[in-house]
């Protein structure tokens, strides 16, 4: 954990007359230096087990799902062979996938591929405890913390096995460096942090504008601006090869649709609680931390840091994609940060007032607050559990292993739809072990793609026309004419199967099928076979 020194001190007033920034509200000047034993062990330590306790709950699911498998495929190929790869796609996760090469050259299966994000999360929690101990006082820090760990969406993405949860890591310590350089003037640590943070995922820039909004509301002097500034300026010069590259691959996100009012009320449940009487709560609770916008100049307070932490990249992102879609809540989970902040700092404001009604004292109403952290988390179980089931995911390709397993032999030739499909085999190649990928030209790993280079459109007709049956992996969406995929040579797919072709056999599983197709002629000489009905006619997506 980064020292960012005591929580109050004073200084002189500045040349231009006056005086220095010094973060913190009014718990944080009644509370002088806290205790080590306070700081560390209650709001830092404290969230970070919780977080790693409910981290390492059901992180063996016993399956992966597509963004999964792609880490998990891609970090376990050489370096060479990545570097390779991001020069055509998935630059802007480039530096996560070199970090997991190291990790999973330890030890390659699912539960390692989710720890990184684990230890993470239980990171974040700790920073946002001592991001309140430094702005609010340690009763703040240990209820901000704990409302951070028990958060149904901080669990989701520190089980997942991408960068999300580590990008949020680093963005919470750079907000704490933030703090350190608002009071200090020493910005290097800030500046180099948040250019790491910003090559895990770039998105993360946004966290610049959220840092000149709480520099605009503590109406800072001229002094600090110049010097978060010097920062800013190096951090988005480090960040331009990566948004050029990353520009030339903005193809990858033809799927994003823009976002609406819903998506941001969705965003705001996820982010205060969508448990059952939590949301409510805790709104109400984050209103009255709003409060704190209104303190005098030149002082940092959980309101100033953590509403522009919660609302400014978000809204940002959002805006941006009316005109291109870009927005995904994942890409900023980082923000999800400043949404714990502003409720413990309402809930300080009214343990404040039941202190001078003479309620009970200082410990009993922290110990209070623990306690409704704690109850939040028992209100949100049943939507954690839930969350720790494959099915949960978008789709489960350990499912799809274990039918493969079942059907599939050596040497029969297997088709998959689209090319996306053979993550499958990718991530469980054990499952296809000896089959015939008959659009398969060249492997990812030598090819520098995610799934292999396929055949062209010609080609793949003349290889289906030699074969009587063939199994297909497909999405099943794709099947039921829910979308058509806009490649050529995904199109013959299409286009041979159902037209010399009648599926026989299907075993499907959430959003994957494995399906046997059998040639029209040969499909009479099989007796007693019912043909699986044929979908309806595929709708351009």
């Amino acid at each position: 954990m980064v020292d960012v020194g005591p929580l109050v001190e004073t200084q002189p007033p500045s040349a231009a007359g006056r005086t220095a920034v010094v973060p913190g509200g009014a718990g944080a000047e009644r509370t002088g230096r806290v205790p080590w034993r306070v700081r560390w062990g209650a709001p830092v330590c404290l969230p970070a087990l919780v977080m790693l306790g409910l981290g390492l709950w059901g992180v063996d699911r016993g399956g992966i799902w597509r963004d999964e498998a792609v880490t998990f495929q891609v970090a376990r190929r050489s370096v060479p062979q990545i570097w390779q790869l991001l020069h055509d796609v998935d630059a802007v996760h480039g530096l996560y996938y070199l970090l997991m090469h190291a990790v999973l050259a330890v030890h390659p299966d699912e539960v390692t591929l989710r720890l990184p994000s684990v230890c993470a999360a239980a990171v974040t929690a700790a920073l946002v405890g001592e991001l309140g101990v430094r702005l609010a006082g340690p009763r703040v820090g240990l209820w901000a913390g704990l409302l951070y760990a028990v958060s149904p969406m901080a669990g989701h993405y520190a089980q997942e096995g991408r960068s999300y949860a580590l990008v949020a890591a680093a963005a919470t310590g750079a907000t704490l460096l933030f703090v350190r350089g608002v009071r200090t003037g020493a910005w290097r640590a800030y500046g180099t942090v948040l250019a790491v943070t910003c090559w895990l995922h770039e998105f993360a820039v946004l966290l610049l504008l959220a840092h000149a909004a709480s520099l605009a509301l503590a109406r800072v002097g001229a002094r600090v601006w110049r010097g978060w500034g010097s920062a800013a300026g190096l951090v988005v010069l480090a960040l331009l090869p990566m948004i050029l590259v990353s520009h030339a691959q903005s193809a990858q996100l033809s799927w994003v649709r823009p976002p609406t009012w819903a998506t941001a009320e969705n965003l705001l449940h996820w982010f205060l609680g969508p448990g059952e009487g939590v949301y409510g709560s805790c709104l109400v609770l984050a209103l009255l931390g709003v409060a704190g916008l209104a303190g005098p100049p030149g002082r940092l307070t959980c309101a100033r840091v953590g509403l522009p932490l919660a609302v400014v990249p978000p809204a940002a992102l959002m805006l941006a994609s009316q005109l291109s879609p870009l927005y995904v809540d994942r890409y900023v989970l980082y923000a999800l940060s400043g949404a714990p902040l502003l409720v413990a700092a309402g809930a300080d404001r009214l343990a404040r007032l039941a202190a001078r009604l003479r309620l009970p004292r200082p410990p009993v109403l922290a110990l209070t607050g623990a306690a409704l952290a704690v109850l939040a988390l028992c209100l949100q179980l049943p939507l954690m559990s839930d969350d720790r089931d494959p099915a949960h995911r978008p789709d489960d390709l350990a499912a799809v292993a274990r039918v493969a397993a079942r059907k599939l032999e050596p040497g029969q030739p297997v088709l998959f739809l689209p090319t996306q499909a053979r993550n499958a085999a990718l991530a469980y190649p054990a499952a296809f072990a000896g089959v015939r990928d008959l659009a398969l030209d060249e492997p990812g790993p030598t090819s520098g793609t995610l799934y292999g280079r396929e055949a062209d459109a010609a080609e793949l007709r003349r290889r289906l026309s030699g074969v009587d049956r063939v199994w297909v992996v497909a999405d099943r969406d794709l099947l039921a004419g829910r979308w058509s995929p806009s490649g050529p040579a995904e199109r013959v797919k299409m286009a041979v199967l159902a037209q010399e072709f009648m599926p026989a056999e299907e075993s499907a599983d959430g959003d994957a099928s494995v399906r046997l197709y059998v040639r029209r002629v040969a499909l009479s000489a099989l007796p007693g076979l019912a043909p699986v009905p044929v979908p309806p006619r595929p709708a351009r997506r």
